[in-house]
């Protein structure tokens, strides 16, 4: 059941009330209104007041505050979860942190965009205020952020929409990450959030990071941070030596965002694993679509890939996408070569014939066998242009692009001045 904070201070939260009545069949019962999956109740005092507001509710598994965003960011939706990790000036304890709900988090940015009106931006922000005692996953759905938008019907109706598209929405379901670093608004997460199938908990802006001060001073908070998001990585915007340090000593993993990209519906397990036997993703490991528990490790094909990458790269990059668990890759994974993790050999012989078809676009023969692929092409050969008496210039390229040139009043025909070569790329 999610538990629905609405508070008689805040006009806002009072226009987002209405709508959800308006939206949805409630039954009041006394001081609260009930609908399938909803208890909605007003309070006098202002949200980050409310710590302990889950006593009283019938037991939500998340609280959601329906709240007015104060700033000078323009018509704007925005969500976020509760603490502080410094001094609670705004609501809350010092150095205290809410449990969060990523999952719910996630649908509600995602209501936000569906809802919005057009006029409207949908963003997070921070941790940055109370309550933190809240008794239950909990975060703020806010709109802002000026009295124009509170008293705005079209916006609060679609706030209280997005918050009824929560319904059955585990909050602390799917993979999480904690944020350290960057500006108020958190840009990075909020592309992380709306690129990848991650969520986030916990967000410590720079000016948090201040407030808070040394962080080896401070693991409970940081520490906190991990337990109240339910997980192990976070991503840190930003030079913070110190931090990493500390976050490392308390056996948590700083992660950069092209590893949560690359991550990116891959089973964690599965990373964790393929990480161990193989390359990290900041090192070049990336993952195809092939994802397995069951796998062998083989050395990929690196000559056989540069030539079909010769014909098409991106063609040549979705072929070790396509049929493999992971490759390592250089050149801040442009290049694929070193080793792969392929379900079984089948999946292995199947990548080196789609290379192999590549190659079939470029050159008269292409054979392959149990160890090997073999190409066989007819190709200009600039030593027997020499030695036809072809200058070196437009003529040589003519005769490479199959046209004949005359040469002291003689036809050089570029079967002339052509060799048949064989290369085998071994498999």
């Amino acid at each position: 059941m999610i538990g629905v904070v609405v508070s008689r201070a805040d006009e806002a939260s009072v226009a987002i009330g209405e709508q959800l009545r308006a939206l949805a069949d409630w039954t009041k019962d006394g001081g609260a209104w009930h609908r399938d999956g909803f208890e909605l109740r007003e309070f006098d005092e202002w949200h980050v007041e409310l710590d302990g507001v889950t006593e009283a509710f019938s037991d939500p598994d998340l609280v959601v505050f329906a709240s007015r965003h104060s700033g000078e960011t323009g018509p704007l939706l925005t969500a976020h979860h509760t603490g502080n990790f410094g001094p609670g000036e705004f609501g809350g304890d010092d150095y205290a942190l809410a449990e969060t709900a990523p999952a719910a988090h996630r649908r509600l940015l995602d209501g936000f965009r569906e809802h919005a009106p057009d006029s409207y931006e949908v963003g997070m922000e921070c941790t940055h205020h109370g309550p933190t005692e809240v008794g239950a996953p909990s975060l703020f759905a806010e709109l802002g952020s000026s009295e124009d938008e509170w008293r705005d019907d079209s916006a609060a109706r679609a706030v209280a929409q997005a918050i009824l598209d929560l319904n059955g929405v585990s909050p602390r379901g799917g993979r999480a990450l904690v944020g350290f670093g960057g500006g108020h608004y958190v840009p990075r997460p909020t592309r992380i959030v709306a690129d990848t199938d991650w969520g986030f908990g916990h967000i410590a802006a720079d000016w948090c990071l201040a407030d808070m001060g040394d962080p080896d001073a401070h693991r409970d908070t940081i520490s906190r941070a991990f337990e109240a998001t339910g997980t192990e990585y976070a991503v840190v915007d930003g030079e913070k030596p110190a931090l990493e340090t500390t976050i490392d000593d308390l056996g948590y993993r700083v992660v950069s965002e092209t590893w949560v990209r690359e991550t990116d519906g891959v089973p964690l397990d599965l990373v964790e694993t393929l990480e161990a036997e193989l390359a990290n993703v900041d090192d070049g490991l990336r993952f195809g679509e092939n994802a397995s528990e069951e796998y062998v490790v083989a050395d990929l094909p690196d000559d056989l890939w540069a030539d079909a990458h010769s014909v098409s790269p991106e063609r040549a990059r979705r072929a070790a996408r396509a049929h493999t668990v992971a490759y390592e890759t250089t050149e801040n994974g442009n290049r694929v070569e070193g080793r792969g993790a392929f379900h079984d050999r089948d999946a292995y012989d199947a990548y080196v014939e789609r290379l192999a078809a590549l190659l079939r676009e470029k050159y008269d023969d292409v054979e392959v066998d149990a160890d090997a692929v073999t190409v066989t092409d007819t190709a200009f050969d600039p030593e027997l242009a020499q030695e036809a008496g072809v200058p070196e210039g437009p003529k040589f390229g003519r005769l490479a692009s199959g046209q004949p040139v005359e040469v002291d009043g003689e036809r050089v025909a570029p079967e002339d001045v052509s060799r048949k070569r064989t290369v085998r790329y071994g498999v």
